[in-house]
């Protein structure tokens, strides 16, 4: 039986119909050489974790629960292999690195040409958002893939079986996603010879990434199909968003409604801790908080006229370091015993099987026997310099499903998705802004997303007090140009008949003598958003100031905290002259967009202009 012909039979034996997959099947296992072909779906995942096991791909960390490790080199998503191609320069962005499809597919298809010879081609067929979904043609896709482990992390980030593309509507109408691992220790990571190339060619809903077995870099229904590629496919259509939001209920017991907010982040700026966020104990008999999702979120306008959106993914690939007790209890509860999580990356003990991170607890386990660091090092070698280093590495993770965090929406997987009332954008500063702060008008919030930021460090911008800016945090998944972004938001949330409100909230001011925290954060930072859903059914009304309106004293629900007077007063106080030297930044950040709709720059004008104004008043 010839090579073709036994792929074909693999094909037959899973069940797969769809003509389109089995032809990109069939070309892409003769291009890659794979010597043969396994369909895998959500059924497989006992026998896939049996078979990873006992090739060592991954360990036991538990009962039910699993470790595996990256190589040294490949821990973090790599912005600057990442590219989006298409055909048309006018695609090319700031932020987007983009390349002409005719430049760099030959490439990385160079590279790949030959690459799974010898290996198993596993085929994943997955689905990005609830079936029955309106953005449901948009969420199919296959995955290519030599790498078991990758499998495992897709079962449980996806929605992952062979009848989610079967009987597509258009069966041509799915994501075509190639990885292919490469040989990691021999591709010069981070030197001028490097081989890696993570490609979006986004205008032929194709994606080809070679070089890494780790996250983003190889669970391509994630940020490149859920975020890049939707994004296009959003601008393409003109019908939806795609954004890297976390998106939550709150539940008020009393009256029995809901409210839902969803919004970007930078990194380290506390978005998988709000996500999963659980209402402080003294409010904890009234309101609720229902946990949709922690990285994506797909936004668009329902044939009522309100905004909805919906998480596409069916897991969460969140940071491990500092989550504990405190920060996330509902994250630790995600990966408990019986969940079927995957650690990557953390500290393993190959005695006992556990795993620890920093900041799991305030010290590292005392007796360091058994105990191997990110590197698989044992941590007992170390010699008196290394004492220091990190157990876990600083982006080690944990992978679960939505179903196992505790508090998940009890309609995460309703494919009419939700309401969306707030949109909120926050930022790690330590001075300027305020604890929070509701914009009602659409241009000016749009504007707030576009000039989000986070501190940036001396050695990434060299200029104390500047931002580095992240519009509405989609820095590294932009895919088409940010002025057409801009329209895009405005003309999306523009056809809403009820505009969600916007905010931009801050839970990290610092005293500026002793550096201490102002505001307590992490469960306590949902009373900034029930002061937003009151603002919203207008039951308070907020000081309105040149930036945004904030909330009075006495209109913040700060029962069961104890929080000093003059701290309070700081972070509900707009820094003026913090706030005029901002815009300057701001200003010059725009400046680098083309075609940026004039509704932005009115929006800079009108907040610039207001903030002279509130300076003269008071010199």
């Amino acid at each position: 039986m010839s090579i073709v012909a036994e792929l074909e039979q693999s094909l037959d034996e899973a069940g797969l119909t769809n003509t389109a997959v089995r032809e990109y099947v069939l070309h892409w296992a003769e291009f890659l050489g794979a010597e043969r072909v396994e369909v895998v779906s959500a059924a497989d995942d006992a026998r896939l974790v049996r078979e990873s096991l006992k090739a060592g791909e991954i360990e036991p960390a538990g009962e039910g629960v699993y470790y595996s490790r990256s190589y040294s080199k490949d821990t973090a998503r790599s912005e600057e292999r990442t590219i989006v191609a298409t055909s048309r320069p006018q695609d090319e962005g700031v932020y987007n690195n983009w390349r002409h499809t005719d430049e760099i597919r030959p490439v990385v298809e160079g590279l790949m040409e030959g690459a799974m010879a010898g290996k198993t081609m596993y085929v994943i067929p997955y689905l990005m958002a609830p079936p029955g979904s309106p953005l449901e043609r948009f969420a199919a896709g296959v995955e290519l893939t030599d790498n078991r482990t990758v499998c495992l992390h897709m079962i449980r980030m996806a929605r992952v079986g062979i009848d989610l593309i079967n009987d597509l509507a258009d069966p041509d109408m799915f994501v075509r996603a190639v990885h292919v691992t490469g040989d990691l220790p021999n591709l010069g990571q981070g030197t001028e010879e490097d081989q890696r190339y993570f490609v979006t060619v986004a205008d032929e809903r194709t994606i080809l990434h070679f070089g890494s077995s780790y996250g983003g870099n190889a669970l391509l229904g994630k940020i490149a199909h859920g975020l890049r590629q939707a994004a296009y496919d959003g601008w393409a259509s003109g019908e939806f968003l795609g954004e890297q939001f976390m998106l939550l209920g709150i539940t008020d017991k009393e009256t029995g409604e809901t409210h839902h907010v969803c919004g970007g982040f930078p990194s380290a700026s506390g978005k998988t801790n709000l996500a999963m966020t659980l209402a402080p104990d003294a409010l904890g008999e009234r309101y609720h908080v229902s946990f949709y999702g922690d990285d994506i979120a797909w936004l668009w306008v329902g044939k009522d006229g309100h905004l909805y959106g919906l998480n596409p993914e069916n897991g969460v690939f969140g940071v491990a370091r500092d989550t504990n007790e405190r920060t996330n209890p509902g994250a630790l509860d995600s990966v408990g015993a019986g969940t079927r999580a995957l650690f990557t990356n953390v500290a393993y003990n190959e005695d006992t099987h556990e795993v620890w991170w920093e900041g799991r607890t305030p010290s590292p386990p005392a007796d360091a026997t058994g105990w191997r660091d990110w590197k698989g090092e044992l941590v007992a070698d170390r010699g008196p310099d290394e004492q220091d280093e990190p157990w876990a590495h600083p982006n080690s993770r944990f992978t679960t499903t939505l179903a196992n965090v505790p508090n998940v929406a009890g309609d995460f997987e309703d494919p009419r998705g939700v309401r969306i009332d707030a949109v909120i954008f926050g930022g790690r500063t330590r001075d300027r802004e305020p604890l929070v702060r509701a914009i009602t008008d659409l241009a000016e919030g749009v504007y707030d997303g576009l000039t989000l930021g986070a501190e940036a460090t001396f050695a990434a911008e060299g200029v104390d007090g500047k931002l580095r800016y992240d519009p509405m945090s989609m820095r590294p998944f932009m895919s088409y140009p940010e002025g057409a972004y801009a329209r895009h938001w405005l003309d999306v949330v523009g056809a809403a008949s009820e505009q969600p409100l916007f905010a931009h909230v801050n839970w990290f001011q610092r005293d500026e003598e002793d550096g201490h925290f102002l505001w307590p954060g992490y469960r306590e930072n949902l009373r900034a958003l029930l002061w937003l859903v009151r603002l919203r059914k207008g039951e308070v009304t907020g000081r309105p100031t040149a930036v945004g309106i904030l909330p009075r004293e006495e209109e913040l629900d700060l029962e069961g905290l104890d929080l000093p007077a003059a701290d309070l007063e700081r972070i509900l106080t707009v820094d003026v002259e913090r706030w005029r030297e901002e815009m300057t930044h701001r200003e010059e950040h725009l400046s680098q967009f083309p075609d940026l709709p004039e509704e932005i720059w009115a929006a800079h004008r009108r907040v610039a202009a207001a903030l002279e104004h509130e300076a003269s008043v008071t010199a």
